[in-house]
């Protein structure tokens, strides 16, 4: 079969990287991550003018992709750079909208795509984990709508979003599939207390407690929506995947140079065999993670056992992989590894932290057995 990019995917991703390199250097990352927002709109409003955004959603809603491939090209090229900007956050929200909105709510990814409009998915919950089923704020009915009460966890760019789309139960059990809804919340609305933080890897995320916030019927996503919640999930597991891949690339060939070039005992240390052999198993199991992200990507409009089983076993290969490549390129530079100024510990962080988000690889390996099992 032949992988190679269509042309449409390669321009796209050539003109991302060239942004990355030109614009996205580690001092102006740090910038832009110690900001208020934790980001640049300059920068993610020259995203939208490039269509990088657009690229996140399909073309009946305005963008012009959204499929697995276009996602893996944007990410990656991103994860080079460690972009900080809301791409993650905003593109699983915008598939809730995509999947489930009415015609009338998909208008909203208009402004969306043209960077005007800034999304998160409020999901997570303290006692929730990484099961996407385990969903205890409450919906409500009203007259009027719907009054939402709970507490929303590590809602990524929760603090900067302009709206939120909250999950929240109308009926069920605490961990039922079956009586979960999305709504749109304004996160200035009366009842709404939002609380940033940042994150170790330059990141920011929303502390949010919904307390009786009152909603009107039509901001309500469709019916059911664990399922809708599946998909997103998957189409954020690919693009993080595919941003990690992008990260261990630049991690990887930062400690050739540096293996070319450091000296010990007079011998430049990339002579040294036990590290050539590190290295070399490295680049093995980056090109198998890039075999799965292939794969899942490819199989992202998939059936539902089919699509899930191949993203839960990319990553679990991308959270193993990335440990290894964040734990060999800072031993292989030894203390220059572990400096704040220099790039490669950032990249490092990034990995660990890309294999907590949308769950570990504990988690997935553990969805890999029970839906081979059937």
């Amino acid at each position: 079969m032949d992988f190679s990019l269509t042309d449409d995917r390669r321009m796209l991703a050539d003109m991302a990287t060239r942004f990355v390199r030109e614009k996205y250097d580690i001092e102006s990352r740090h910038k832009f991550a110690a900001s208020d927002e934790g980001f640049s709109r300059e920068i993610w409003g020259e995203f939208a003018e490039l269509g990088l955004i657009g690229a996140l959603f399909g073309e009946d809603v305005g963008g012009f992709g959204g499929t697995g491939f276009d996602l893996a090209v944007v990410f990656e090229e991103l994860g080079k750079g460690l972009v900080v900007e809301p791409m993650l956050a905003n593109l699983v929200a915008g598939k809730l909208v995509e999947l489930a909105g009415s015609a009338e709510q998909k208008m909203l990814l208009e402004k969306v795509i043209g960077g005007e409009t800034l999304l998160a998915f409020a999901h997570s919950e303290p006692e929730s984990h990484y099961d996407l089923a385990h969903v205890a704020t409450g919906a409500e009915k009203t007259e009027k709508g719907w009054r939402l009460t709970g507490h929303k966890s590590a809602v990524l760019n929760g603090d900067s979003a302009d709206l939120l789309v909250v999950s929240a139960r109308v009926s069920g059990d605490v961990a039922d599939e079956e009586g979960i809804a999305l709504f749109l919340v304004n996160p200035h609305a009366k009842g709404v207390a939002i609380r940033g933080c940042p994150t170790v890897d330059g990141g920011r995320v929303g502390d949010i407690a919904l307390n009786g916030v009152e909603v009107s019927t039509h901001v309500r996503l469709g019916e059911e929506a664990f399922a809708t919640i599946e998909q997103a999930f998957a189409a954020g597991i690919v693009a993080v995947s595919a941003e990690a891949l992008g990260a261990m690339q630049v991690a990887t060939e930062m400690t050739l140079e540096y293996l070319k070039t450091r000296k010990q005992f007079g011998v430049i240390i990339g002579r040294f065999q036990v590290l050539q052999h590190r290295y070399a198993e490295m680049l093995i199991e980056i090109e198998q993670a890039r075999s799965s992200l292939i794969n899942a990507a490819g199989h992202l409009e998939s059936g539902r056992e089919l699509r899930e089983w191949n993203v839960s076993a990319l990553k679990n290969l991308v959270g193993r992989v990335g440990h290894l490549v964040a734990e060999e390129t800072i031993q292989m530079h030894g203390g220059i590894g572990m400096t704040w100024e220099y790039a490669l510990p950032h990249y490092a962080k990034r990995l660990t932290m890309i294999d907590h988000q949308f769950g570990d690889e504990d988690h997935h390996i553990e969805r890999v057995i029970a839906l081979s099992a059937g």
